[in-house]
């Protein structure tokens, strides 16, 4: 059956909640921003990912994302089931997508959605959801994100150089996106975020 746009039929205005998408690199903050974004503003909801990574040690499944054999992401993939995937452009062709059923479970409930995606991903989100708020996260400086991505452990030093290049490439989409905030300070980035997500709440609503 050929997946489509969730209805609006959730929310009690007649308007569908809308659908805010949080992107950025590795090692700009958009997963800690996120986090902290959902404990700011609680009726927003968590659309989570499949993917077929390896799981961090820090990550759970069924919370952050479901992690999935090749096998069960191809038999989606033929079901049409992803609003969209992208393949990760590090770890082996892994890939990562968004499940249609995902945003229909949470606009059904009248609850903002809330995605956290790769650059491509949330550019197709915008494409194929009407409306929807795209907010690009950006470190301050190069010599920041290299930082913050040593500091993390979890790449190696090929890993690290593909990552900074990939950052480069993908702050000329900065643009693309309906705001960018410069994550150079946690608690003022996340104030910034909180302000955006709260006013286009309550424009949907209007």
């Amino acid at each position: 059956m050929s997946a489509s746009a969730p209805s609006s039929s959730g929310s009690s205005t007649g308007k569908r909640p809308p659908v805010f998408v949080i992107t950025g690199t590795s090692g700009e903050g958009k997963s800690t921003l996120a986090r902290l974004l959902l404990e700011r503003v609680p009726e927003l909801a968590l659309a989570i990912s499949a993917t077929t990574r390896a799981r961090r040690p820090e990550e759970q499944e069924d919370r952050e994302y479901y992690f999935w054999p090749d096998e069960k992401f191809d038999r989606k993939l033929a079901e049409d089931a992803f609003l969209e995937y992208v393949r990760l452009p590090w770890g082996e062709g892994r890939r990562s997508g968004t499940l249609w059923s995902e945003i229909e479970r949470i606009t059904g409930s009248g609850r903002p959605v809330l995605l956290e995606l790769e650059t491509g991903g949330a550019l197709a989100v915008r494409d194929r959801i009407p409306g929807s708020v795209t907010i690009f996260i950006t470190a301050p400086n190069r010599e920041e994100l290299e930082r913050r991505l040593r500091a993390r452990g979890t790449e190696s030093e090929g890993e690290i150089e593909e990552r900074l290049a990939q950052a480069l490439e993908q702050s000329k989409l900065a643009d693309e996106f309906s705001y960018t905030v410069v994550n150079d300070q946690l608690e003022r980035a996340i104030d910034e975020l909180e302000v955006i997500v709260r006013r286009e709440i309550a424009t949907a609503r209007a």
